[in-house]
């Protein structure tokens, strides 16, 4: 049960990145690609009927850490305290943006939201350098967490550009079949998935009993269909068309 639940976490992890990583990609891609407000409508309009269903993965995530790694979790949240709140703020921010931005027309007020939005982004996607390299080795704020963060940017905005190029290629000048994206989905978990392989004789020694790995399967384990097939059902739903970056869209 503990291997099982290991897996598990590593999951959720690596499908965060895979997942909610091409959201945080296009938001950072919003000034390089964005130079008007049509094209930033159109970026956010590609990525909005994604983002509330990627955004439940870290959920997962949080409740899988807290619930199979209560040993580890206080010891973690504690030292990456500044890095988790950092990461929370920015999260509200590019949520906030994302909501806010196109409750009035004035170009002002779009231009502000969509700098949160970018904000937002950008620091969730720095932050999760420092969080990967801390909870691996204890030292967030070490050079090598830091220059982790740098990586970490970077693949996000790759993953984003790939996205836009697949789903929406009038915004890249470039068309990517799926298969790309899944490699950059691939690439961009990668971080993730090196910290879990380091992680693991750590976890799996910290890992809740297993009475209570039993009562969590009874709980949790049955809702899993549902989010995977909550993630099917909006792949299926908002597949590339002619132009998919013009979805109807409430952000």
């Amino acid at each position: 049960m503990d291997v099982i639940w290991f897996a598990v976490f590593a999951l959720l992890l690596a499908g965060y990145f895979a997942l909610e990583g091409f959201d945080l990609g296009v938001g950072l891609l919003l000034p390089v690609l964005g130079r008007s407000r049509d094209r930033r409508d159109r970026m956010v309009a590609a990525m909005a009927p994604y983002v509330l269903a990627n955004e439940v993965w870290l959920v997962a995530l949080a409740g899988t850490l807290f619930g199979v790694y209560p040993l580890l979790e206080g010891p973690v949240l504690f030292g990456l305290y500044p890095v988790v709140v950092a990461m929370l703020l920015c999260w509200i921010v590019r949520d906030a943006g994302l909501w806010f931005r196109r409750r009035l027309g004035g170009p002002r007020w779009r231009a502000f939201w969509d700098g949160l939005v970018w904000l937002g982004s950008l620091g969730l996607a720095y932050g999760w350098g420092p969080a990967l390299y801390g909870a691996a080795t204890g030292s967030p704020l070490h050079p090598l967490g830091l220059m982790l963060g740098v990586v970490t940017t970077l693949l996000l905005a790759f993953h984003g550009w790939t996205f836009l190029a697949w789903r929406a290629p009038a915004l890249t000048g470039t068309a990517r079949p799926g298969r790309a994206l899944l490699v950059s989905a691939v690439v961009a978990a990668l971080p993730a998935l090196a910290v879990i392989a380091l992680s693991a004789p750590h976890l799996l020694d910290h890992t809740t009993p297993g009475t209570t790995l039993n009562v969590l399967s009874l709980m949790v384990l049955p809702f899993a269909p549902v989010m995977l097939g909550a993630q099917v059902w909006v792949w299926r739903t908002f597949r590339p068309g002619e132009d998919a970056s013009r979805t109807p869209s409430f952000f």
